[in-house]
This record gives structure tokens, sequence and C-alpha cells, in this order.
């Protein structure tokens, strides 16, 4: 028996010592929580607090009400493992999170090692469930498969257009736009140009320049929010007019706070919207009374969480590997729709779509 697996026996018998009213089970939240990425962390947060509480105000889990801890990893990898150690000491049964898939995949080793089940609902790096770890999970898609879709988009209505692949040397990143590249390039579309840009970096300029010389009419950009918007108000202000298109990594509003008009048509690719689904009604009705709007990975989130309770009481444990066994072996409604999983713990099935920036909001395209 492991470290992990015996403090959890111990806590086990103290719980029932003391009684049932005082058992509780430790539900953990690991994102960006400051750092350049805050704003993905703030929707995390939101989306897991909510879930805990809602759960809470139903009576728990296993009879048992659910104790929610917070970690901060700045979008940091070496913090991120941090974090995940913090969790194994405060006794975490799972984790929701990570957001970046960078700070995931190495984070995932010590939730497996330390018997916690880990389910991200951002990072989208294939190699997070690559690794044949048994307890990790994912509530979004995969960079391949978001690739297919913004290459299917490509090939039938930019054949014949000189396409730039930019990335930010991200896992993430780079990621989304090798696998967007690999899938145009099957398809019979090779990129005029591929090139990077570096997390942090504010002048595009040359960039710019090398892209509008060589004619470029469409920008693919695999990152995030603040690259991609400084990127995008750098090409109209060096005079380029070409599409930009991304993944979901530039949906939420910040995107649009510093690109401004210039992300007037921008195209970006995110799962259906979710906002939308009655199931998720009650939920995002919450959100909004409470003055934020559950964007982007609010509701992945918060369907982590009930994935994972339903999961256990299938279980009827909260252990990650009966948990784990119990979310390959079912369909659980949630906000997000029914989410089942593949032997790998991604889900069986996704819904990219394309989204277009227009007056400062992003819509689902028809």
């Amino acid at each position: 028996m492991n470290l992990k697996k015996s403090l959890l026996a111990l806590a086990a018998v103290a719980a029932m010592a003391a009684g049932p009213a005082k058992a509780e089970i430790v539900v953990g939240l690991a994102g960006p929580i400051t750092g350049p990425n805050a704003v993905f962390g703030e929707q995390m947060r939101r989306g897991a607090e909510m879930a805990v509480n809602d759960l809470n105000a139903k009576g728990g889990v296993l009879g048992q009400k659910l104790k929610f801890v917070m970690g901060d990893d700045a979008s940091n990898p070496s913090q991120g493992v941090a974090v995940a150690n913090k969790m194994a000491t405060d006794g975490a049964a799972v984790v929701i999170g990570h957001f970046n898939s960078a700070v995931s995949i190495p984070s995932s080793k010590v939730y497996a090692d330390e018997g916690i089940l880990m389910i991200s609902p951002a990072s989208t790096n294939p190699q997070l469930t690559e690794q044949g770890l048994d307890t990790v999970f994912r509530t979004c898609g995969r960079d391949d498969q978001q690739g297919d879709v913004a290459a299917a988009y490509l090939l039938k209505n930019h054949k014949n257009d000189k396409v730039a692949i930019i990335h930010d040397q991200t896992t993430y990143g780079k990621g989304l736009a090798d696998a967007t590249k690999a899938a145009m390039n099957k398809g019979g579309l090779k990129e005029a140009m591929y090139d990077a840009v570096t997390v942090g970096e504010r002048d595009f300029s040359a960039l710019v320049t090398k892209m509008r010389n060589a004619g470029i009419q469409v920008v693919y950009f695999g990152g995030l929010h603040t690259e991609g918007g400084l990127l995008v108000r750098q090409m109209a202000e060096g005079g380029m007019k070409a599409q930009f298109i991304s993944g979901d990594g530039v949906v939420n509003q910040e995107f649009w706070n510093i690109a401004g008009p210039t992300a007037e048509g921008a195209l970006v690719t995110f799962g259906a919207e979710n906002r939308d689904n009655p199931a998720a009604a009650d939920v995002v009705k919450a959100f909004r009374a409470q003055g934020f709007e559950p964007e982007a990975y609010t509701l992945y989130t918060y369907a982590a969480v009930q994935a994972w309770a339903q999961a256990a009481e299938k279980a009827k444990s909260a252990d990650a590997e009966k948990v784990a066994a119990a979310l390959r072996d079912g369909s659980y409604p949630t906000v997000i729709g029914n989410l089942a999983f593949d032997a790998k713990g991604d889900r069986k099935e996704t819904d990219y779509v394309f989204y277009k920036w227009s007056n400062g909001t992003y819509a689902q395209m028809k």
C-alpha cells in the first residue's frame, strides 16, 4: 500500500471514529489563479466551486460533504507539480485541472502516483492521455480533433490562399498548430510560412513585415489570448488584411480587449455553445445572478465535478481507480451534455465548431 492510500485509510478510520457527520471528501481545483492566464483560472475556480456547493446543498457525495481546496500553478510546470504534491498532502480524492497542457502533463504523473483522480477541463494536448495513466481524464477535446476541424475549414475555404502557421512554442500552442498543419497538409494544402512567437513577447512587427512581404492571406495561430490579440492588432497596424484563425486558447473576452476592433471577423474553434444547453440553464442563470458570465471553460469545469460525483456514486467509493473504472463504464449527464470516456480518458465524442468574433463578442457560426 502506497503512502497516499495509507493516509486515506487512516483518514477513513478517523472519520468513522468522529462520526459520519464530520466525514468529508476533498475536491481540489488546480489552475492559473494568477499569472498570464488568470482569466481562465477564474473560470475554472468559479465552475468547480459552484459545482461543489451545489453538490453539498444536495447532501454531498457518498453521504459525505465535499471540502473544496485550491492550488495556483500560475501556468508554470514546476509550480504545477508543487501544487499536485500539496493536493496529495491535503488528501484530495480528485483534482480538477490543470489548464495548460505543459502543466497538466508533469502534474498528472504525481496524481497517478498518489492515487488521486485527475480531470482536466482544458488541457488539449494529446500526450496527456497518451501516457497510459488510468486515472487521468479530460472533459475537453484534443488538439488533433480540433486541428482536423480547423484544417477542414482551411481546405474548403482557403485552399488557393497563402497560409501562415504561427505558434507560441508552448506544449499547447505548438501542439495545436502542428495538428492543424498535419491535417491541412494531408488534404493537399501546404503552408506558405511556419514561424513562432514567444510567450510574453510584445513586439511582433518583424513577423508582421515578414508575413506581409510573403503575401500571406490567412494566419493560423496556435496559442493563447494575449499573444493572439497582440498579433491581430499589430497585423492591422502593419497593413495586413489576412484572415486570422485560432483555437480555444483565444475564446475569452480578454482577446477582444487586447485586439479591439481589429479582431472583427477573427475565427476560432471551440466546443459547441454550452451556455445554450437546456441542461445548463439553471447553472448559467446562477452564474449570471452573481454577475459572472460562464464562458469558455467554466462549464467544462463544472461538468468535470459532476461526472466525478456520479461515477463515485456508481462505484460506491471515492477511490481513484474505482471511480476511473466507473467513468469508463457509463455516460454521465452534465451541463455540457452526456459525457462518456474511452480507455485513454478522452471523451468518446467531441463537438468542435467555429465561432466568429464581431462587435466585441463571439458567436457560433451557422
